[in-house]
């Protein structure tokens, strides 16, 4: 069982311990370090600092959520963030989705889920909480607030029917070994499908794919929602 090192960064020192103490429970979940500011998670995410995920709360004191994840992307584009939040804001999941976020969850979910979605990310997948996605769906249906190019022809067309099977589990939230497995295929070959799938669509990653399948009709909305 492969080790996910975690920056678990909240400001709120028994909301941290409680959580730093159920993730530890699992065994192959290690938190590789602790910040209670933006500032200080963004100093160590520009070290050497092993990081498989970094779990950010969005009200921090001085940088806020958003600069902070802004900036750690900066550092480091490929790492992966869960934004966890004490309250739904909508205008904030907009500017997080623009930030490129993995995922969002409210603190008041269920810590199984918060395991799962973790988990989830690090194997690259996406997760999003209802309100969430409910926000996201909401923006594509709006011409005049879509975060995502229109496609140039139907999905249909563009992706081979092997594409489309790979992107319908991918809106499902499902990880590319867990695509492997559905479709008695290698995960390497996943992994290319995933990556020409992105190519093809004009997307820099699985969830605006997702995203792009459910407007065109190719999966239902619900299917995104945990």
């Amino acid at each position: 069982m492969s080790t996910i090192r975690i920056l678990l960064v909240e400001d709120d020192e028994l909301f941290r311990l409680g959580l730093s103490t159920r993730l530890l429970r699992e065994g192959d979940l290690v938190i590789a370090a602790e910040a209670a500011d933006g500032e200080t998670a963004i100093e160590l995410v520009k070290t050497d600092l092993a990081i498989d995920i970094v779990i950010l709360d969005i009200g921090l004191p001085g940088i806020n959520g958003l600069e902070t994840c802004q900036q750690m992307r900066f550092h480091r584009p490929d790492l992966r963030i869960l934004v966890l939040t004490s309250n739904y804001q909508p205008q904030s999941i907009e500017e997080l989705i623009g930030a490129n976020v993995n995922g969002y969850c409210l603190k008041g979910l269920a810590s199984d889920s918060i395991v799962l979605a973790i988990r989830s990310i690090v194997a690259g997948a996406s997760w999003w909480d209802n309100a969430a996605s409910n926000k996201i769906f909401s923006a594509f249906r709006d011409p005049e607030k879509q975060l995502l190019p229109p496609l140039t022809s139907e999905l249909t067309t563009v992706l081979t029917k092997r594409e489309q099977e790979i992107l319908a589990l991918v809106s499902r939230g499902k990880s590319n070994q867990e695509i492997a497995t559905a479709l008695y295929i290698a995960t390497g070959t996943v992994r290319v499908h995933v990556h020409t799938i992105l190519s093809k669509l004009s997307v820099r990653d699985r969830t605006q794919a997702a995203i792009l399948a459910i407007r065109n009709g190719l999966v239902d909305s619900k299917l995104l929602k945990y």
